[in-house]
């Protein structure tokens, strides 16, 4: 399925030309063939396999490090530039030294896991693009078997690796691109190191492309090979400039609007929103996935927010060729950007397509940064969302097909095949935002919706649950008028969230705990609220200390953050939920040390 695109979108702002991608070529043949799903999963097994979504998720929260993501970008900035017309001879400068490292790196996490990622190239030639044609052209690739051939659809994480300064054809002129994309690379890097550790039903390629700033050309080379071949695509996760924090001036709008302002805790999700397609309900469906699994698990929580565009105003990125070629994606973006990329104002200053789109910057004058423009803990926790996507691709559902029935009761929804535990049958109405205005959760086939008005038109999406209570993504939209007010039903209320409390602590934090002590709530049992009490001893030390509150099923309700100081310390606890016999756990730096129980009641 192929869709229209206005010019501007269709190509960086920057590259106007007509472009032809040929000579499509991955260089490493294993490497195509487990992508097109002919391989023996046999050859690539992990010894040790650790396939359980919650341990993945879980783990992921500190295996994904900040200072990797760091690493990284350090190197980058190393090559001077990384302009996809820049040398690819010289073994320090240019693109072609940053591909090699970049290829060295893969090679370098595939060695350190048993040898299963398969690295490689995909090569080809364009004509047409701004600065001139170009033959040999690479993206670089790690591709992570899946242990299921017979569950077709690799996922792709990517992120443009080239860089450049205001005049776009200049190969020698300084462009680390930090922001614009190193931010994207180092996260691609950091999952690639991580992931596979893990096995997955469905292979995942980590993919940094050339020639996104000379117009999508690398994406648009990838999308069309996997057409022309055959392959199935589950879903394609973009990272775009994923690490800044720091507003500028003209940051491409929809973005902040507070030039100087800083956000490290929302992160934007841009898709198309066409209803005949998948690409905004996988947005959705991203968000849900991290509101349900990871919010209450990790110390800081984020914001995603899901944007009612494909991308900024005038801007585009390396997802559009994936959809043009009707495969499911989607791109993240920072919540705050340092510049609209338009050079060519002469009252521009931001840093974006420009020589300081930097690390940091030396405020002592010491020759060492030390104050920087890419956040790597927000980058880390960005990073994070994206292994969990790809986790639940990789392991979850896949969108169920379904029909949307008018009948004189009001609407109806009919799922084709029996396949999943469960389903959420997500509704939205017209004028409505891009969040679901209900989600239900049915184990039948046929589903009449409640809560609906006479005389409205409404869109409705499913997404199966499998039996270990992963949610697969939504499928597209069907859109109906209801012509009579159907009763009310029960929402959703998302019951399959982790407890990762306890669950993967890093070796290198691995310590005694001692020191602390729960104590029984006062009062209880209680109404309303009642008196969390830890005592700390003199000379204990912790990071971080949570109060987590778990029903009589063992799901996590509530989670109560501490502030400890020796002595007796006391945290205030409203209840929310229903009466009854409810646990209490003390966790001190991902450790659970003590239990213990209390009763609400009317």
């Amino acid at each position: 399925m192929k869709h229209a695109l206005p010019l501007l979108l269709l190509l960086s702002a920057s590259s106007l030309h007509a472009q032809v991608v040929s000579n499509i070529v991955c260089t490493h043949p294993v490497a195509e063939q487990v992508m097109k799903g002919q391989y023996n999963p046999a050859d690539y097994s992990a010894s040790t396999v650790i396939d359980d979504h919650e341990v993945v998720l879980c783990e992921l929260r500190w295996l994904l490090r900040a200072d990797s993501m760091k690493g990284y970008l350090e190197r980058m900035a190393q090559f001077g530039t990384r302009n996809s017309y820049s040398d690819t001879v010289n073994a320090t400068i240019g693109i072609g030294a940053a591909r090699r490292w970049a290829f060295s790196k893969f090679q370098e996490f595939s060695a350190a896991n048993e040898d299963r990622l398969i690295t490689t190239y995909l090569q080809f030639d364009q004509v047409g693009a701004e600065c001139g044609d170009a033959q040999g052209w690479k993206n670089v690739l790690a591709v992570l078997p899946g242990t299921d051939t017979s569950d077709q659809g690799i996922i792709i994480i990517e992120a443009h690796f080239d860089s450049r300064c205001a005049d776009n054809c200049d190969v020698t002129c300084p462009a680390p691109g930090m922001e614009d994309n190193g931010s994207g690379s180092a996260l691609v890097l950091e999952l690639a190191r991580v992931l596979p550790r893990y096995s997955f039903n469905r292979t995942i390629v980590f993919m940094l492309t050339t020639a996104e700033e000379h117009g999508l050309i690398g994406a648009e080379a990838m999308a069309q090979w996997c057409e022309d071949n055959g392959i199935a695509i589950r879903g394609v996760q973009n990272n775009d400039i994923v690490g800044g924090v720091l507003c500028g001036e003209t940051s491409s709008p929809p973005s902040c609007e507070i030039p100087g302002s800083i956000d490290s805790l929302e992160v934007r999700l841009f898709s198309n929103g066409a209803i005949t397609a998948v690409h905004r309900g996988f947005a959705r469906s991203m968000k849900m996935w991290y509101e349900e699994k990871l919010q209450t698990q990790v110390a800081v929580p984020m914001a995603i927010s899901v944007l009612n565009q494909e991308d900024r105003d005038g801007r585009g990125g390396d997802h559009i060729p994936f959809r043009q070629h009707g495969y499911r994606n989607l791109r993240f973006t920072s919540a705050n950007e340092n510049g609209n990329a338009n050079v060519l104002d002469t009252a521009y200053s931001d840093h974006q397509h420009t020589s300081d789109d930097v690390l940091g910057i030396d405020t002592d004058n010491d020759q060492v940064l030390d104050s920087f423009f890419v956040d790597f803990n927000y980058l880390q926790r960005n990073a994070l969302i994206n292994g969990m996507g790809a986790t639940i691709l990789g392991l979850g559902p896949d969108a169920p097909h379904i029909t949307v029935l008018d009948e004189p009761t009001g609407l109806r929804v009919v799922v084709d095949s029996g396949f999943a535990a469960e389903y959420r049958i997500a509704v939205r109405s017209v004028p409505a935002d891009q969040s679901f205005e209900a989600v239900y959760r049915t184990s039948a086939t046929s589903f009449a919706i409640p809560g609906l008005l006479a005389n409205e038109t409404y869109f409705v999406s499913a997404a199966a649950i499998d039996a270990n209570g992963m949610m697969g993504p939504f499928s597209r939209e069907y859109n109906k008028n209801n012509d009579i007010d159907t009763p009310p039903g029960t929402v959703d209320i998302f019951p399959y969230g982790l407890d990762c409390w306890g669950v993967g602590i890093a070796e290198q934090d691995e310590q005694m705990a001692f020191g602390f002590e729960l104590l029984p709530c006062q009062p209880n049992p209680f109404q309303y609220s009642t008196r969390m009490l830890v005592k700390v001893a003199p000379g204990a030390v912790h990071r971080e200390a949570y109060i987590v509150v778990h029903d009589a099923h063992g799901r996590a309700v509530a989670r109560v953050p501490l502030q400890l100081r020796s002595g007796l310390n006391e945290a205030h606890y409203v209840h929310k939920r229903d009466i009854g016999v409810f646990t209490y756990s003390l966790m001190v730096d991902g450790r659970k040390l003590d239990t213990k129980s209390m009763v609400v009641v009317e």
